[in-house]
């Protein structure tokens, strides 16, 4: 059996057993291609699991992936591949290590929960798949089992996904090993260069894994919040950056952008997609607090002075849809950035949204005239650009709005 450290360095890896520092450990199980490797890099980070497209899966051995920001390990398995020898390689796989985590001196190697990935875009769990989990988890007969549905990218598909696991468990000898069922939308999945599903569910699933683990694992709350602190900034600038994207397209007008609303509702997309994921509530309080955002980062109270920021450079030649597409993609930037900000001292409980004037004034300092100089650079720099002048406004503002997560 290799055990692979997530390292490319050569380095040998030690055994599991002096290798590990003594923290949870979660088993990754599913079918290939439910996005396991996708759902990893969103929990731990820095995208450490290989990831693909293809139709055989990705892991051929158990991979071990940690982070000393993460409270407990993941441990990736092959796929339960759809041919029956294919899943039986995936099942003695899992095996071969509990047997190994069993033996002592093995300890930091045991399971302590098991999350079942599920495909949220299936039509049905089939019975099989449950069996496959039954015999490669046998050796763990009362290790928790959180069910984290991937790809459940609307409201309607997460109930239909909740009670399909719950069917599907049911009467089966893993049934009271089940603890959680999570709906999930491990990243921004873009449907096309407007259209976009935001991701949410991730803090609920590293939620439930810390429940489910034993109390001597569990770590504390304050390590606990920033951690998923830090998983909710890393997902807040993959929405935001696909819809930087999206307003660099939409934005390519012949007409001046301040004179349309072809913003608004990407805007609204952004602002709302940012709220879901950090948990702002849809309360009356909420609906003022989002609107206070909306009304100092609406595209027409803005544009007109980017626009001008931008003719007002000197020599400085772009057509009138390149500087549109700038001024939108770097409102939308502006927007985004800002609304985390406000939405990490609500989540925080550093500030209330009942006050309003704080988030005000923070929206103002977003688009004041630190803004308009970052926009002023981003169409220097986009002078004489090259045959995909969308990309490059993209590049651009990212660059220069983006915050980098390490």
């Amino acid at each position: 059996m290799a055990y692979d450290n997530g390292k490319t360095d050569g380095a040998r890896p030690m055994p599991p057993s002096r290798q590990l520092a003594p923290k949870g450990n979660v088993l990754v199980l599913g079918n290939s291609g439910v996005g396991k490797s996708t759902l990893i890099n969103a929990v731990i980070g820095d995208d450490v699991a290989k990831t693909s497209f293809g139709t055989s899966g990705t892991t051929k051995e158990l991979s071990i992936y940690e982070s000393p920001s993460v409270p407990f390990r993941v441990i990736d398995s092959i796929g339960f591949e759809p041919s029956p020898i294919a899943a039986l390689r995936a099942v003695h796989a899992v095996r071969a290590w509990s047997r190994a985590s069993a033996k002592e001196g093995n300890e930091n190697t045991r399971i302590n929960v098991i999350w079942f990935c599920v495909d949220g875009t299936a039509a049905k769990l089939f019975r099989e798949t449950i069996r496959n989990l039954a015999n490669a988890v046998r050796m763990w007969k009362s290790v928790p089992i959180v069910a984290a549905v991937t790809k459940s990218y609307s409201q309607p598909d997460r109930e239909r996904n909740v009670a399909m696991v719950r069917e599907a468990f049911h009467g089966t000898r893993i049934e009271h090993n089940l603890r959680a069922i999570v709906p999930v939308v491990a990243q921004t999945y873009v449907i096309n260069d407007t259209a976009f599903a935001a991701p949410e569910g991730v803090a609920d699933l590293i939620d439930a894994t810390m429940e489910a683990m034993p109390d001597g694992l569990r770590g504390g709350a304050h390590d606990l919040q920033q951690f998923k602190l830090t998983r909710k900034r890393m997902l807040a600038q993959g929405l935001i950056g696909a819809c930087v994207a999206a307003g660099a397209t939409v934005g390519a007008v012949p007409i001046p952008i301040a004179d349309t609303l072809v913003l608004s509702p990407l805007e609204l997309a952004e602002l709302n997609g940012l709220a879901r994921l950090y948990g702002i509530d849809k309360d009356e309080d909420a609906k003022q607090f989002l609107d206070s955002i909306v009304q100092v980062g609406t595209a027409s109270v803005i544009a007109h002075s980017a626009i001008s920021a931008i003719k007002a450079i000197p020599g400085l030649n772009l057509a009138a849809s390149v500087v549109n597409a700038i001024v939108a993609a770097s409102i939308i930037a502006a927007l985004g950035e800002g609304a985390v900000a406000a939405f990490e001292q609500v989540y925080t409980g550093r500030r209330s949204m009942r006050d309003l004037g704080w988030v005000r004034q923070l929206m103002e300092e977003q688009f004041g005239n630190a803004y308009l100089g970052k926009v002023s650079a981003i169409a220097e720099a986009a002078q004489g650009g090259g045959k995909d002048m969308r990309q490059m406004i993209i590049d651009l503002v990212k660059s220069a709005f983006l915050r980098r997560e390490k």
